[in-house]
């Protein structure tokens, strides 16, 4: 079977039925930060799938979908359009928009991060 990247229908899907599990203070802060889904470049993992679904701002991050992980994730960007870290946590999307609220609430992210492919040495 070979990959195919997520279709924009498919990431509506995903983030719709995220939003019925969130909670009433996930859903307030999505409402803030909640952008209207778009592929962004992430070199060199998001090549074949021409980038990432990027969902949400939250100041020099984004939360994206890595669909070929299967999971939600949230990165810091230098330049609009470009995700700089490639994380390949399988997260729900309420669980970074969690992630976004306790970092608000503490001033630091303390959430864990799964990175790319190491080579076996």
């Amino acid at each position: 079977m070979d990959w195919e990247p997520i279709s924009e229908a498919q990431i509506w899907d995903l983030i719709n039925k995220s939003y019925e599990r969130m909670t009433v203070e996930q859903c307030r802060i999505w409402e803030v930060i909640k952008v209207i889904p778009e592929k962004w470049a992430q070199e060199p993992w998001g090549n074949e799938g021409k980038g990432f679904w990027v969902v949400a701002v939250v100041g020099q991050t984004v939360i994206w979908f890595n669909d070929i992980e299967d999971g939600f994730n949230r990165s810091q960007f230098e330049e609009f359009g470009r995700i700089k870290d490639y994380f390949c946590n399988q997260d729900e999307l309420e669980w970074q928009v969690q992630n976004v609220i306790d970092d608000l609430r503490t001033g630091r992210d303390a959430a864990g991060y799964a990175g790319p492919p190491q080579p076996i040495v």
